[in-house]
C-alpha cells in the first residue's frame, strides 16, 4: 500500500496526501478503486476526495476513466526551491550543451537512494531513454546517479551497495566493481555507463559544485562512448563549471560555455 498512515485518526489532509501518494513512477495512471486500495481508504471516501482534487486541478481524469496527476499540482511542484533555483540557473547551460552535442542532456540531484531528474533536453536524433523530468532512477545504473553516489554520505553508499538490482544485462551489481567506479569518479571527475539503464544507451556525467559541495550531476546520453568521450567530458565540465559559478553568486545566464 502507498498509504502508510492508518485510517483511524487520519485528518482530511492526510487522507488527501495518501491519495496523491498512491502515484509513483510505476503507477502513473490509476482507477479510483486502485487509488483507494493503495491509499488504504474506503472507496466512498476516496471518491469524495478525488472529486475535490480533480476540481482543484491536482488530478485529471482520462478518457478511459483513469486518473493522472494534474497540471496544477505540477505547477505547484515547480515552485520548490530545488526545482526553481537550480533549474533556472542551469537552463541556458543545458541548452548550449544540447546544441553542441545534439545528445540527451540530464540534470539530476540525489533524493535518498535515487537520482531525481530535474531537467532533460532531447531531440529527434537523441538516443531513446527512460528518464523524464521528475522521474527517479537508480543511482547505481545511471551516469548522473554514479556521480551523485560517489559524493553521497557513507551511509547512503552502504545502503545502495547492499541492494544492487540488475536493470539490464550490463548493470553493475557487484559492490566491489561499483566501489572502484565511484573512486574513479573522484579521481577522473566523471562517471560513465554502458547500457546499464537502457540497452543501446551509454552515458557520461560530471558533478556540479556549489563551493565545495556537489549539489547536482550533469550528464549526456549517447549511442556509444567509443568516440568523442573526452570531447563530451570537456563540454560537460565547461557547462558544469558555468552552473557552479552561477550558483555561487554570478548572475544566471552569464559566463556561458563555449564548446570546441
Amino acid at each position: 500500500m502507498a498509504g502508510n498512515i492508518s485510517q483511524a485518526g487520519q485528518s482530511v489532509a492526510s487522507r488527501t496526501l495518501s491519495l496523491l501518494g498512491a502515484f509513483d513512477t510505476t503507477h502513473r495512471r490509476l482507477t479510483l478503486t486502485e487509488m483507494a486500495r493503495r491509499a488504504d481508504l474506503p472507496v466512498p471516501t476516496a471518491y469524495r476526495l478525488v472529486n475535490e482534487l480533480q476540481e482543484w486541478g491536482a488530478l485529471t481524469r482520462t478518457a478511459t476513466g483513469e486518473y493522472v496527476i494534474g497540471r496544477r499540482l505540477w505547477d505547484v511542484g515547480l515552485l520548490a526551491p530545488t526545482q526553481t533555483g537550480l533549474r533556472e540557473i542551469a537552463s541556458p547551460f543545458l541548452h548550449d550543451l544540447y546544441g553542441a552535442t545534439l545528445s540527451t542532456v540530464h540534470l539530476a540531484v540525489r533524493e535518498g537512494t535515487q537520482a531525481l531528474y530535474l531537467d532533460r533536453l532531447a531531440g529527434h536524433a537523441s538516443v531513446p531513454v527512460v528518464s523524464k523530468i521528475g522521474s527517479r532512477l537508480p543511482l547505481h545504473a545511471t551516469g548522473v546517479g554514479k556521480v551523485l553516489l560517489a559524493y553521497a554520505p557513507a551511509s547512503v553508499q552502504a545502503e545502495v551497495l547492499s541492494h544492487l538490482q540488475r536493470v539490464t544485462a550490463h548493470t553493475v551489481v557487484h559492490a566491489g566493481v561499483l566501489k572502484a567506479q565511484l573512486a574513479r569518479v573522484h579521481r577522473d571527475g566523471y562517471a560513465t555507463t554502458v547500457e546499464e539503464m537502457t540497452l543501446g544507451a551509454c552515458s557520461v556525467a560530471v558533478p556540479v559544485f556549489r563551493e565545495e559541495t556537489v549539489v547536482a550531476a550533469l550528464g549526456l546520453v549517447v549511442p556509444t562512448l567509443k568516440r568523442d568521450k573526452l570531447r563530451l567530458v570537456s563540454a560537460l565540465h565547461v557547462a558544469a563549471q558555468g552552473i557552479s559559478r552561477s550558483l555561487c553568486g554570478a548572475t544566471p545566464g552569464t559566463a556561458r560555455p563555449t564548446f570546441g
